[in-house]
């Protein structure tokens, strides 16, 4: 992240913030995107977080922080776009088969199972899940991103594996059984 622009946002400058917003908006965008597994409600988050972070900007105290202090308040978005909008979504995605695996019907279904695997985590697990393993972040990061312990954000990244297993075991046993059957 570019400290200089973070500063001369911090100071008013629009097109500075401008600039930050293309080098991030994206990575909010996709972090937003598969936390709440919804387009729209994730293009809603992440214009909420850019607004707090225009408005928060000249608080923040440390530049070089930015981009772990973005996530933070985009996670807070996230949180009160799934309070206010608590609606069924399908489970439907789209899939890019670039014809590199054997059988695409093969990918599309694992790929289908994993999602509803996912959607099946509570939000929190979700969270950490994403910051963890999309965005590679280490878990004292993850933790200060979320607000939690270091310890909490662990064993929340270790049930949510936990969680995620074992539905792609249950989803699997009725594939097993028609197979033997």
């Amino acid at each position: 992240m570019d400290t200089d622009l973070v500063i001369a946002a911090q100071h008013g400058d629009e097109e500075a913030f401008a600039r930050l917003v293309v080098g991030v908006g994206g990575r909010l965008q996709a972090v937003a995107q598969r936390i709440l597994r919804d387009v729209d409600l994730a293009e809603d988050a992440t214009q909420v977080a850019l607004v707090r972070i225009w408005k928060s900007l000249p608080g923040l105290r440390d530049p070089d922080r930015f981009d772990a202090w973005s996530y933070q308040l985009l996670v807070r978005s996230c949180y009160a776009e799934a309070r206010r909008t608590r609606h069924w979504t399908p489970g439907l995605s789209l899939v890019d088969t670039d014809g590199s695996t054997e059988d695409p019907l093969v990918s599309v279904a694992d790929r289908d199972q994993l999602e509803r695997a996912f959607r099946s985590l509570s939000f929190d697990q979700r969270a950490v899940v994403v910051l963890r393993h999309y965005l590679d972040l280490p878990m004292t990061e993850v933790a200060e991103v979320l607000g939690i312990p270091v310890g909490t954000a662990g064993s929340r990244l270790h049930y949510a594996m936990r969680a995620l297993h074992a539905a792609l075991d249950a989803a699997a046993r009725p594939m097993l059984q028609e197979a033997t059957g």
